[in-house]
């Protein structure tokens, strides 16, 4: 098995691929226009139209419902990442984990969580295979 996407289901899939777009710095690939990707090496972010939810099961996905997932993306410095995405509801942040992450709260236009954390501690560069000896400064 091999873990490919995480697909979120929105009333406005521009808006919501706008805000993925601006977060991650990465354009989107439309497949039409209800269906779009945001792929990074990592993982791909799906985001999707209610009109595709009948597709799977009618009524199995409500946008804008989410209370339990966090869509989270590493990034080279959340700090600076902090200071360039105005505009973005923020619900907490920047934040040093007890796990060594960094970490920066905030919301999409849907309500969605989405954390952008950037490992601080020599333990978690190693874990997603930086460079341990070089800890970004904190502010």
């Amino acid at each position: 098995m091999n873990f490919v996407s995480v697909r979120v289901i929105t009333a406005d899939v521009a808006r919501l691929v706008a805000f993925y777009e601006r977060v991650t710095g990465v354009p989107a690939a439309w497949a039409t226009e209800d269906f779009a990707e945001i792929v990074t090496p990592g993982a791909t972010l799906a985001v999707a139209g209610v009109r595709t939810v009948p597709l799977f099961a009618p009524g199995s996905a409500r946008p804008a419902d989410n209370h339990s997932v966090i869509v989270e993306f590493l990034v080279d410095d959340v700090d600076r990442a902090h200071g360039e995405l105005t505009g973005t509801e923020r619900v907490a942040g920047p934040t040093t984990m007890p796990w060594g992450n960094r970490s920066l709260l905030l919301r999409d236009p849907d309500g969605n969580l989405v954390n952008l954390f950037t490992p601080v501690t020599p333990a978690a560069r190693e874990k997603f295979g930086l460079d341990a000896r070089r800890e970004p400064a904190a502010s």
